[in-house]
C-alpha cells in the first residue's frame, strides 16, 4: 500500500534529487500500490498525548513558510481521532499570524519532538480554527484543559493527511523540569539517608548495622 507522506513530500523534484544521490530505490516501495488512509494509531496517540510543546508550519498570501511555537500542558494537543488532531489556542502576541495564513491557505505541518527518548513525529493535515464563542460544547470539551492558567481564544482543528516519524539523529537530549527532577529526587533520597547514616555514626562512633 501507498503511504500518503510520499504522494505529499516526494514532489518531481525531490524525486529527481533522490536520484541523483541514488536514494531513489529506498524509498521507490513505499509508493507502490493503492494509497492508505493516513490513521493515527496507538504509537502516535501516546507520543502526541505526552507532549508539551510542539512546531506548527503555514504559508502566508505572499508564499512564505512561517513557523510558530505552541505549548501547553501535556497532551494539550489532542488526538480527537483516528485522522483528527485538535487543540486549545491560546491568546498571545496578538499577531494572528498563524491564523491569518489559515484562512488562506489550510495546509500545515507539525513537528513534535521528544528530546529525552529522541523521537521525532511529523504530520501534514488540513487545518481550521473556530473562534471559541462560535464553538459547539461537544468541542469545547474536546479541547478542554481543566483549570490551565492561559486563555483560550480558539478551537484549531487539524485533519491528518500523512505522518512520518523521523530519523533520531542529531537529537540533543534534552530534559525537562519534570523529567530532571524524577532522575534527581531518588539520589537526593540516597543522599540524605547517607548523610543520616553518618550522622548516627558520628554521634555513636559506630556505623548503624555493624
Amino acid at each position: 500500500m501507498a503511504d500518503p507522506y510520499t504522494r505529499i513530500a516526494f514532489t518531481d523534484g525531490v524525486r529527481r534529487l533522490q536520484e541523483h544521490y541514488g536514494t531513489r530505490i529506498e524509498h521507490h516501495d513505499r509508493e507502490r500500490g493503492d494509497e492508505q488512509p493516513a490513521r493515527l494509531g496507538a504509537r502516535e496517540a501516546r507520543f502526541i498525548a505526552a507532549r508539551d510543546t510542539f512546531f506548527m508550519a503555514t504559508v502566508s498570501e505572499t508564499g512564505w513558510p512561517y513557523v510558530q511555537h505552541r505549548g501547553g500542558p501535556p497532551g494539550f494537543l489532542k488526538v480527537l481521532g483516528a485522522t483528527t488532531l485538535g487543540y486549545a489556542d491560546f491568546r498571545g502576541n496578538l499577531q494572528y499570524v498563524s491564523m491569518g495564513n489559515l484562512g488562506h491557505d489550510g495546509r500545515v505541518a507539525l513537528f513534535l519532538i521528544d528530546f529525552r527518548q529522541k523521537l521525532r513525529l511529523k504530520v501534514l493535515g488540513h487545518a481550521r480554527f473556530v473562534d471559541l464563542g462560535q464553538a459547539s460544547t461537544e468541542l469545547v470539551q474536546q479541547i478542554d484543559l481543566g483549570n490551565y492558567f492561559a486563555e483560550v481564544e480558539r478551537a484549531v482543528l487539524i485533519e491528518v493527511a500523512a505522518f512520518e516519524w523521523n530519523c533520531p539523529r542529531h537529537i540533543t537530549p534534552r530534559y525537562t523540569g519534570d523529567e530532571v527532577r524524577a532522575l534527581v529526587e531518588p539520589l537526593q533520597a540516597r543522599i540524605a539517608e547517607l548523610e543520616r547514616q553518618l550522622a548516627a555514626r558520628d554521634r555513636d562512633g559506630e556505623v548503624p548495622g555493624d
